[in-house]
């Protein structure tokens, strides 16, 4: 999964319904590519180059997992979609402009991408809504701030409008401590990563990687099942009586990719009768004394893109999971979720859903998970 990182684009539009397009593709950029995290006031230009209507101009920062070129991409479908027709228009009416300014402080310059924008330093209808919202940004060819670049204009006819787009956002969080569950393989450490550097949580993500007797269990299950779910139970605790104790529960976002009560849901399945039993009157004593999460959303994940998951992300030692193991945890997750309990509990089938490659899929989990 793909960090976020920042760029710069600018819009414009000299359609006879110039605010309306302008709003329609604020909403693609904000469904199809990234988080619009910052977007400057509207101004009026005259068309350069040939008689047309005047163009309203903005500029927006936005927040987005996608590189360079799969931002390209996607603007250029927007535009597509919005009527606009590049082959032969550059100085001819267009319902929508988008073009990307900067992306971070890279330099780009292939075939089809220039970034920085060759013609960013010369444009009011640029610099004007880029000043805006960036003034200390610079520019990493030309070695100016924005706002330097602002003050060398010169002066050309532009002006401010009064009228304000409505700007997408995230659906707003209502959670304090959110708790990501789902079968191996299911996503949720990549869900809850990317919900909490969206809404600037506090990510707690399982530790398991650094648990000696994993590998060990998937060679020989029967020997290492007890020695694994007591070390997983024990530093499962440790890390979440640590972690939470450091946060204020009422008003911090926490989220965590698991729950401790994965542990016995997982010893259910692994361990012999007498060693569940005794695991079982450990685990009671520990957690009473863990604060619980206030959402508990459990991914559910058909077993057939769930070995398609595993065998995609590599993990040496779970390429030898049977299929039948991952059903019987499965079930055993269903059957928590179906008895009585104080959690507060979200399912949602993802199944159908990618929400790491399409953002759109990912804004729908979002949705479910503020509705709940």
């Amino acid at each position: 999964m793909k960090n976020i990182a920042s760029s710069y684009i600018a819009l414009g539009s000299n359609a006879p319904d110039k605010l309306h397009f302008l709003q329609l593709a604020l909403n693609q950029i904000h469904l199809e590519v990234g988080t619009i995290a910052a977007c400057s006031s509207l101004y009026a230009t005259q068309a350069q180059g040939f008689l047309g209507d005047d163009f309203l101009n903005l500029v927006i920062q936005v927040q987005a997992r996608l590189s360079p070129e799969e931002i390209l991409d996607a603007l250029l479908g927007i535009e597509k979609k919005l009527g606009r027709v590049r082959e032969g228009d550059f100085f001819s009416n267009r319902t929508i402009d988008l073009d990307i300014l900067f992306f971070e402080d890279e330099v780009i310059h292939s075939k089809h991408l220039n970034v920085p924008h060759l013609q960013l330093h010369k444009r009011n209808f640029v610099l004007y809504p880029l000043n805006e919202i960036a003034p200390d940004f610079v520019h990493p060819e030309l070695k100016k701030s924005v706002k330097q670049m602002y003050a060398e204009l010169e002066s050309l006819p532009i002006k401010k409008i009064d009228t304000v787009l409505d700007q997408p956002q995230l659906p707003a969080n209502k959670r304090n401590y959110l708790a990501i569950e789902g079968n191996i393989g299911a996503g949720k450490t990549s869900l809850a990563t990317m919900i909490a550097q969206d809404y600037g949580a506090k990510l707690i993500p399982e530790r398991f990687k650094d648990n000696p007797f994993l590998p060990k269990f998937y060679k020989d299950q029967a020997r290492y099942a007890f020695p694994l779910e007591m070390s997983f139970l024990a530093d499962r605790y440790q890390q979440l009586l640590d972690d939470i104790g450091q946060y204020d529960l009422f008003s911090d976002f926490m989220v965590a990719d698991y729950d401790v009560y994965k542990s016995l849901i997982f010893a259910k399945v692994t361990l012999q009768e007498e060693e569940y039993a005794l695991y079982k009157k450990l685990f009671n004593i520990m957690y009473k004394d863990l604060a619980k999460p206030d959402l508990y959303v459990y991914l559910y994940q058909n077993t057939e893109r769930l070995m398609q998951n595993i065998k995609k992300r590599g993990r040496t030692y779970e390429q030898n999971i049977p299929q039948d193991y991952l059903e019987k945890i499965n079930q055993g997750y269903l059957g928590f979720i179906k008895n009585p309990h104080h959690l507060n509990v979200k399912i949602i089938d993802i199944s159908k859903y990618d929400f790491v490659q399409n953002r759109a899929d990912y804004l729908a989990l979002l949705e479910q998970i503020a509705s709940a």
